[in-house]
C-alpha cells in the first residue's frame, strides 16, 4: 500500500498576551485581523507563575507581548514562562514583543561590583527560547547588542514628533534634551520638526540616589519659544519637571513634554500634573491607570506601529523601511 504524504508551508502567525497589559494586546491582534490566542495564566498560593495556551501552537509564528510595568519582576517572569510554554509546545519561531524593555536602564556598570541586568534580561530571553526581540525606544541603542539574535528597535518618534508638529508647528518651537546623551535623539525630533533649534538641560545626578537629578542650567536659545521637552521615559517625574521649571526659568513661553513611556511610579502624576508643563504627550506603551490620568495628559497608541512591524517580520519583510531605514 502506498501512502502519500503532503507538507504545508503555509506559516501561521498567532499572537499571545501576558497579564501585565493586556488592552495593548487586544488593540494589536484587532490591527492585524487576528485574536488574541486563548491562554490561562494564574499564580499559585505561593506566588509561583502557571501558563498554559488553550490552542495548539506546534509550527506557528508566535508574537509574545508582554510590557513590563510594575511589578515588573512578575511580569517579565510570566513573559519567560510563556516563551518556555511555547518552545515546548514546537511553535516554529517565537518573537518577543516588549513595548517597554524592563531593566533597560541597568545596561552598563556605573561602578565596580555592579551587574549589567539589561544583559541578563536578554540572556534569560534566549534561554527561554526566544528567536527574536522587539522593543519601543530602547533606553540605549547598544541593548541591542545584548542579545544573541534579531532585536527590532522600533521608534515612537514621528508618531510623537508629528503630533507635536500637526499641533504646536505655527509656534517658535525648539527641541529640548533633558541631558547631553539623548542629543541625537533631540537632533531627530528637530529633523522631523522642520529643523528646529537644539538646546539640552545640563545636569548631575546622585550615582547613590534613583531617580534624582538636578536640572543645573540652559545650554541653548529657549527665550519666548515653544520648548519641546524630549526623552524615551518618564518615572518618578522629578528629572522632567525640575528641566520644565529650568526652561521657564530662562524664558521659556511654554513647555511641551513628550516621552515615549509613561512608568509614572509615585509621586509622577502630581509631579506632572503640579508642573509647568502646558501639555504631557506619551505613547501607551504600559498601562495607565485612571487614577494616573490628569487633564493635561494626552495618550498616543503605539497599537499601530507594534502591528506593522509585526506584519513585516512574519512576511519577511523591512522593519527598518519603516523608520526610512534608522531602525
Amino acid at each position: 500500500m502506498n501512502i502519500s504524504m503532503t507538507r504545508t508551508t503555509e506559516k501561521n502567525l498567532m499572537v499571545f498576551s501576558g497579564r501585565a497589559h493586556p488592552e495593548l494586546a487586544e488593540q494589536v491582534a484587532a490591527e492585524l485581523g487576528t485574536q488574541l490566542v486563548p491562554t490561562e495564566a494564574r499564580a499559585f498560593a505561593n506566588s509561583e507563575i502557571y501558563v498554559r495556551f488553550e490552542e495548539s501552537v506546534r509550527g506557528c509564528d508566535a508574537f509574545v507581548i508582554q510590557s513590563h510595568t510594575a511589578p515588573i519582576n512578575e511580569w517579565i517572569m510570566e513573559h519567560l514562562i510563556m516563551v518556555d510554554a511555547l518552545k515546548r509546545a514546537s511553535a516554529k519561531r517565537i518573537t518577543v514583543v516588549m513595548p517597554f524593555y524592563g531593566y533597560a536602564r541597568q545596561d552598563k556598570k556605573h561602578r565596580g561590583r555592579e551587574p549589567i541586568s539589561a544583559r541578563l534580561v536578554a540572556d534569560l530571553f534566549k534561554t527561554a527560547g526566544a528567536d527574536r526581540l522587539m522593543a519601543v525606544d530602547l533606553h540605549t541603542d547598544q541593548i541591542q547588542g545584548f542579545f544573541d539574535g534579531p532585536v527590532d528597535h522600533l521608534m515612537a518618534l514621528p508618531i510623537l514628533a508629528d503630533y507635536v508638529r500637526e499641533k504646536y508647528g505655527d509656534e517658535d518651537l525648539v527641541v529640548v534634551s533633558p541631558d547631553a546623551g539623548r542629543i541625537k535623539v533631540a537632533e531627530q525630533w528637530a529633523a522631523r520638526l522642520g529643523g528646529a533649534p537644539l538646546a539640552f538641560i545640563h545636569k548631575t545626578r546622585d550615582i547613590d540616589r534613583p531617580n534624582e537629578s538636578r536640572a543645573n542650567r540652559v545650554v541653548g536659545q529657549v527665550e519666548g519659544r515653544t520648548c519641546i521637552l524630549v526623552d524615551d521615559m518618564i518615572d518618578s517625574g522629578g528629572t522632567i519637571t525640575h528641566a520644565a521649571e529650568a526652561l521657564m526659568r530662562d524664558g521659556a513661553s511654554s513647555v511641551v513634554i513628550a516621552a515615549t513611556h509613561p512608568i509614572l511610579s509615585d509621586p509622577a502624576t502630581q509631579r506632572l500634573r503640579d508642573s509647568v508643563a502646558r501639555e504631557v504627550v506619551v505613547m501607551d506603551t504600559l498601562p495607565i491607570s485612571q487614577d494616573k490620568h490628569f487633564d493635561k495628559l494626552t495618550v498616543l497608541p503605539i497599537a499601530p506601529l507594534l502591528s506593522t512591524a509585526i506584519r513585516e517580520v512574519f512576511e519577511d519583510g523591512s522593519v527598518t523601511s519603516l523608520f526610512g531605514g534608522r531602525a
